[in-house]
């Protein structure tokens, strides 16, 4: 199922018009490459830096409100790039709430007084996104630096190591597999984003596939595109997988305790871990609030919202309860030998919403071309469009793009269960059904309450393949923003924008409980890590 649309966009993009690949070439391409370059480049610095660095005190230190600021830390997930963006936008507007205030301390009367740097930049691009794809990085460098082995740490600090060179040289080399994790998910999202670049005024290679085939007609070039960009994940692909090598790390298995902070160096802490919360989370949910209450208090609610929330919640529903059947029959496949399915089945989170939307409008328009020959010879009746203008076609593609997710959770969580359970069952006569049903799904409880939790707020966040594969005349909450800000309709927009955010933030919330019940240690990691592209436990550093 997920190499449909890769097999799709090789044969669509080979049919291309001879002079198509020139022009991409010459006026399309470059640009765009350098661009996304760039783009994940200053992103993956800036994750790194504010994911590690915050896990890095949360783990490793005590200080006035570590453990509110621990769990606050995970709220820009439930947080969608294009929302914050779109938020920004109009924060930092010249007669937006900062430059108005800047401009009344300063005694400026002129709008066109005061100049700051325009957010509709690279720069400005690279800032909003880090601040809400963050928590990738921090919540698998939280776990590993709260599981390091404390005589490691105690050895390091005995010979004087601390601080940042403590960090530098014994616990980000020691964690050094689980933040490539991390870096690698956060940069997979910020390839897939499509509404903050459009809006910051970025030109990704994910922004000229939309625009090549909706703008300009030309869906052999946005194929062509999208292989482009598939090369690229493949090579962010390598570099993860090029960053968690190494071997098992032989030491005390107890982690090491927080070490308390004082003074000026805890209140600090406490800024640096407060500041991204702030920026990634409560500025621009403060913002559309207050924007989204002005439009309701003058207009009241917009008539199609609770269309837009149902319509997002019934394909996002549909997509977790479809996601999770094929993640458990591939992990259940995988138990029993399957192992190749399993990495098959996996691609698709590697794999861009925009990708994957192109590739399987070209897939299943083969479809229906077929089922429309075979009606028109068998009845007469015209049958084009079965499958693509249903929302199945959606559903479809949520669940190939999120399909990772309980595959790879379910499959690890299945590592914990030992053999013995299924000889067991099969020598009382124990049949293969009665063994899922019956001993496996009550001890896969809460793995699969979680990656539907997950895949239930990323379809409802996802864009890209919402915006190509919907319905005619069907808006979510995602695409009804969208366009509110694209028509520069903002207080519209907030308000789909605030009820897209409690929805999502709810479960995020769910998931930071369950996990913490979960997890033995005293000092628990506060959420679910999002699953590894490898789909495999990242081995430890040397």
């Amino acid at each position: 199922m997920t190499a449909l649309p890769v097999i799709a966009l090789m044969v669509v993009a080979a049919q291309g018009a001879p002079d198509l690949w020139p022009h991409l070439l010459s006026h399309v391409l470059p640009a765009a490459t350098l661009e996304t370059i760039l783009y994940l480049g200053g992103v993956g610095l800036a994750v790194l830096a504010i994911g590690t660095g915050s896990a890095w005190l949360i783990a490793g230190y005590d200080f006035p409100g570590r453990r509110v600021l621990g769990w606050a830390l995970l709220l820009p997930m439930a947080m969608p790039t294009y929302i914050a963006a779109y938020a920004y936008l109009d924060v930092l507007h010249p007669v937006g709430p900062i430059q108005t205030a800047l401009r009344f301390v300063l005694g400026i009367t002129d709008p066109r007084g005061l100049h700051l740097p325009d957010i509709r930049s690279l720069g400005g691009c690279i800032l909003v996104t880090s601040l809400v794809l963050y928590p990738y990085v921090y919540l698998n460098a939280r776990v590993a630096f709260a599981g390091q082995a404390a005589d490691a740490i105690w050895a390091a600090r005995t010979v004087g190591a601390g601080g940042l060179k403590l960090f530098l040289r014994i616990g980000l080399p020691l964690a050094r597999p689980a933040v490539a994790v991390g870096l690698g998910l956060s940069l997979m999202e910020a390839l897939n984003d499509v509404g903050a670049a459009e809006f910051l005024g970025v030109r990704t290679l994910t922004v000229s596939i939309y625009v090549t085939w909706l703008t300009r007609g030309s869906l052999e070039g946005a194929a062509q595109i999208a292989l482009v960009l598939l090369a690229l994940v493949l090579l962010l692909l390598s570099l993860e997988r090029w960053g968690r090598r190494g071997v098992v790390f032989v030491g005390d298995p107890r982690p090491a305790d927080p070490r308390p902070l004082s003074g000026w160096q805890a209140w600090a802490a406490t800024t640096a871990c407060l500041l991204p919360i702030l920026a990634g989370f409560a500025i621009p949910a403060t913002h559309l609030a207050w924007k989204a209450w002005e439009r309701v208090s003058a207009f009241g609610l917009p008539p199609d919202l609770l269309v837009w929330a149902s319509n997002s919640a019934f394909y996002a529903g549909w997509a977790a309860l479809l996601t999770l059947a094929l993640g458990l029959s591939i992990a259940f496949a995988a138990r029993r030998g399957g192992g190749l399915l399993l990495r098959l089945g996996s691609m698709g989170y590697a794999m861009p919403g925009g990708v994957a939307a192109v590739g399987l409008i070209i897939g299943l328009g083969w479809v229906d071309d077929g089922l429309d020959a075979i009606s028109q010879l068998l009845t007469g009746a015209n049958a084009a469009w079965v499958l693509m203008g249903s929302g199945g076609v959606l559903v479809l593609a949520y669940s190939i793009r999120f399909l990772a997710i309980p595959a790879g959770g379910l499959d690890a969580a299945y590592a914990r269960l030992g053999e013995d359970f299924d000889s067991a069952a099969r020598g009382l006569g124990c049949g293969t059904w009665r063994l899922l049903g019956q001993i496996h799904l009550p001890m896969l409880r809460a793995p699969l309450v979680a990656a539907g939790l997950i895949v239930f707020v990323d379809a409802m966040k996802e864009l890209p393949a919402t915006l190509l594969l919907r319905p005619i005349n069907v808006e979510t909450l995602a695409t009804a923003l969208y366009g509110e800000a694209v028509r520069g309709t903002y207080e519209d927009g907030a308000v789909a924008a605030l009820a897209l955010i409690l929805i999502a933030v709810l479960p995020a919330i769910l998931l930071a409980w369950l996990q913490e019940s979960r997890l033995p240690s005293s000092d628990r990691a506060v959420a679910a890590p999002p699953p590894s592209l490898a789909l495999s436990p990242a081995p430890a550093a040397e």
